[in-house]
């Protein structure tokens, strides 16, 4: 299943690029499930980034690998894929995308995910929109 969520922002695509660290992946994590940062190596080609989601009852650790990524004139992206995902996925790939957009840029979130049971892709998809739709006003704070 794919999931696309777009955020105009009013910073150029370098200075975007080099907002997306430790400090912006922190402030982007929604409140529920909380998220401990176990490890962020960036967003280049073999780094890596994993994750501890509290459920409160039982954790979950996400791993991801981040397998590509490409920079021009018109567009920044990195593409990290899940290694190790938690009990209700099977499989995860997101690009990250920064797109020149006049003198300021889009930040596109293009998730495409699958859960290990028929039909439970449908019901994460409203959960999944929900958590990254709350990035939206934390990139246009962070990038005006």
């Amino acid at each position: 299943m794919k999931l696309i969520i777009k955020t105009k922002v009013a910073k150029d695509i370098q200075s975007v690029w080099q907002g997306f660290d430790e400090t912006l992946f922190t402030k982007l994590s929604p409140p529920f499930p909380p998220v401990k940062l176990l490890r962020f190596d960036g967003s280049l080609k073999g780094d890596k980034v994993a994750l501890e989601l509290n459920f409160l009852f039982f954790k979950q650790v996400w791993e991801s690998l981040i397998t590509d990524q490409n920079e021009s004139e018109k567009e920044i992206y990195f593409v990290d894929e899940g290694m190790k995902l938690p009990f209700f996925l099977k499989k995860w790939t997101h690009k990250h995308r920064i797109i020149k957009d006049g003198n300021g840029s889009i930040i596109a979130d293009e998730i495409e995910f699958e859960a290990p049971l028929p039909g439970m892709s449908l019901l994460l998809y409203p959960t999944l929109w929900l958590q990254f739709a709350y990035r939206k006003p934390i990139y246009q704070n962070i990038f005006k």
